[in-house]
């Protein structure tokens, strides 16, 4: 007698399908950031307003007294530093929210499995935690950006917008690779790579603090391959240097391609681990 099977996990991962279950997931995603937000407030809104005082408001009072501005285009150190804080604490935020709670899903909590047990393939699973990283992302970096508003460091609404959107897409940049190479864990001392030997000199080489142009030749190309140096050029293009069409592309498309890379990986990584 035939008896009735479930489909298999590629035939659930049809977009329509895929985007109603990670919506059914909303109400969770709800109830972990209720339960998580207040532990967040220091490292996502408090630390980002420090280091602008500190480095912007207090080193920048250094340069600027000295030949700095002429070096940066005219421009004060601390509106020169801003978009580059800002893209910044979006990539550590995107690397905070896409490793530990990754692996805990698999290994500690488990969540994972218990989602795929359901009707959600590992597809909507992935989507929706994606998208509640996006929303940590809105969330903080609209912060960032009403403080620099305030601060007199946008040029106006749409600059604003234009830079929250780049550092909205430098998260995500950031997101789906980590997520892949998250759920290849089975234990967490592998994130010291990334924090150690990835995100802190990313974050000083980026151009964030100095134009690349000035570090030694042999070693200027890393800044180039970087995607938070693709993301400082262009917040720094929404906020105080003119729109240049072509590198502005050059940039998009590299971190687009980055997430979409980051996708497909992860989907890969998660689907053959939850359900082989």
């Amino acid at each position: 007698m035939a008896t009735a099977t479930s489909a298999p996990p590629r035939s659930r991962h049809r977009l329509g399908e895929v985007l109603e279950l990670a919506w059914r997931q909303l109400d969770y995603w709800i109830t972990v950031y209720k339960r998580t937000w207040k532990g967040s407030v220091v490292s996502s809104f408090l630390m980002p307003v420090l280091y602008l005082l500190a480095m912007g408001v207090g080193l920048g009072g250094f340069i600027d007294d000295g030949s700095g501005q002429s070096a940066l285009g005219g421009v004060r150190y601390i509106e020169f530093l801003a978009p580059g804080l800002l893209v910044a604490t979006s990539m550590q935020t995107a690397v905070g929210e896409s490793t530990y709670p990754v692996l805990g899903g698999f290994k500690w909590t488990k969540v994972y499995h218990s989602q795929v047990a359901t009707p959600l393939s590992p597809a909507s699973v992935l989507l929706a935690n994606l998208a509640y990283v996006l929303f940590r992302l809105t969330t903080t970096c609209a912060v960032f950006v009403l403080v620099l508003f305030l601060f007199g460091l946008m040029p106006g609404a749409g600059a604003a917008l234009g830079a929250l959107a780049v550092a909205l897409l430098v998260g995500m940049a950031y997101t789906t690779p980590v997520f892949a190479y998250s759920a290849t864990l089975d234990e967490p001392s592998g994130f010291a790579l990334i924090f150690r030997l990835g995100i802190m000199p990313m974050f000083l080489f980026s151009g964030a603090f100095f134009n690349v142009s000035q570090l030694p030749d042999g070693i200027e190309w890393l800044a180039y391959v970087n995607p938070l140096w693709h993301a400082v050029e262009l917040a720094r293009m929404m906020t105080i240097y003119p729109v240049d069409a072509a590198p502005a592309a050059m940039h998009v498309g590299y971190l687009v391609l980055l997430i979409v890379g980051g996708w497909w990986l992860a989907l890969r990584r998660f689907t053959r681990r939850l359900v082989g």
